[in-house]
């Protein structure tokens, strides 16, 4: 294959997946005056249900200009030699491979971040700010986006240094030392993300004693969960919207309740939602997707070494001199195909993963305030209670509000 076809291909897969996507949303938009099914009627009264109308319509209306957008600007520097621009300026600061290629990655990934950065303003401060959502400051936003090209810097400017030593020590072989390291870096980030990164952006306080501390481990005690770690989130800094969380495994994990779930919810609401995360631990979903996640990812590098020495990759994005760094860019849209696939079957699983975690709850403790705080959460966040099906089977990670309840029923 020359440079040209792989070139044909890459546009092809992005316009491609852009049409899919756009049409997926075109049929979701369809559903939305659809009959609220009788299961969630009551999530809405008459004007709830018209401002969550209006929240679909208006994200959905915002998605299409912002994916628009990113094709646009994709396409606009495959067509222009916006890559070999890049990778030229990057060759005039050093030659050297690993510098060079921080340099190209840096420039494109801050380039692109600053070029969305009006999108998320505008999604923050005048959409979520006009269905009451925001309440993060602007001093927050521009500090979260400071701190979140900090830790690319740092830990992805380590790994992609990592990565291109071993291409240069290893070969094609690279794919394996590279496998093990994001395999360590992966448990090690699920074992200590809560503790290492979550503090840079949300302060966290261990659950204060009280009834609702008391029914948690009285819970636990019960389903024979040993849980020493119960923190809450300052979640409301930057959202209305609420949330509860699980991490870690062994001796590292904890259960993160967000402080607008607990104003939201009863204490049996909240503590049926803890049931129903424990109930994903209990079920060995936690170490399940770990463990998926990290054989995937062997299949990605295994792939990229078989094609990463192929210089029409590079060629194919305009840059003239064949790199490593040039030919991730071609492999990553041309793997994308795989990853929707794999996608697929990971959102399968993880619907499925709920419908069993749910089940957990409604046998070790009750599905009556399960049912009750789901409605509640999709009620606070104005989310869909009728998307279409080929929506929710590309792109739903947790089956729709009615499925759901209906299962707790059955």
């Amino acid at each position: 294959m020359d440079h040209t076809f792989v070139f044909y291909c890459i546009i092809g897969i992005l316009i491609g997946e852009f049409l899919l996507t756009s049409f997926l949303n075109y049929l979701n938009a369809q559903r939305f005056k659809d009959p609220v099914p009788e299961d969630v009627r009551d999530v809405y009264n008459a004007e709830e249900y018209e401002k969550s109308q209006a929240y679909k319509y208006t994200n959905y209306r915002f998605g299409i200009l912002t994916s628009t957008f990113s094709l646009v600007l994709i396409l606009t520097f495959l067509l222009f030699g916006g890559f070999a621009w890049v990778d030229n300026i990057a060759n005039q600061i050093t030659t050297a491979p690993i510098p060079k290629a921080l340099i190209f990655f840096g420039i494109i990934l801050i380039g692109s971040d600053l070029l969305s950065t009006p999108f998320s303003y505008y999604q923050t401060f005048v959409i979520e700010e006009k269905f009451g959502f925001n309440k993060t400051t602007l001093k927050t936003f521009i500090s979260d986006k400071l701190k979140g090209w900090l830790i690319i810097i740092i830990v992805g400017g380590l790994i992609l240094s990592m990565v291109i030593w071993f291409f240069q020590w290893a070969g094609t072989d690279f794919w394996i030392y590279t496998w093990l390291l994001v395999a360590v870096f992966t448990i090690f980030m699920n074992l200590f993300y809560s503790k290492l990164i979550v503090p840079l952006f949300n302060k966290q306080e261990p659950l204060q004693n009280g009834s609702l501390k008391e029914k948690i481990e009285s819970y636990a005690n019960k389903v024979g969960f040993e849980l020493n770690n119960i923190f809450v989130i300052n979640g409301s800094k930057r959202s209305t919207k609420a949330n509860a969380y699980f991490s870690g495994f062994g001796k590292e994990k904890r259960v993160t309740l967000y402080d607008t779930l607990i104003n939201d919810l009863e204490e049996d609401e909240i503590l049926a939602v803890l049931a129903h995360e424990i109930g994903h631990y209990k079920k060995k979903h936690i170490i399940f997707n770990l463990t998926t996640s990290i054989l995937l990812t062997g299949l990605m590098l295994f792939i990229l070494s078989i094609f990463i020495n192929n210089p029409n990759l590079s060629l194919a994005i305009g840059v003239a001199r064949p790199s490593f760094h040039a030919a991730l860019i071609s492999f990553g849209i041309l793997y994308s195909p795989i990853s929707e696939i794999t996608g697929l079957l990971m959102n399968y699983l993880s619907r499925k993963f709920e419908y069993e975690a749910d089940n957990f709850a409604k046998n070790t403790f009750s599905e009556t305030p399960l049912i009750s705080s789901l409605k509640k959460l999709s009620k606070n966040s104005l989310s869909n209670l009728t998307p279409h099906p080929a929506y929710v089977f590309m792109h739903y990670s947790h089956p729709p509000l009615v499925k759901r309840i209906q299962n707790l029923k059955a």
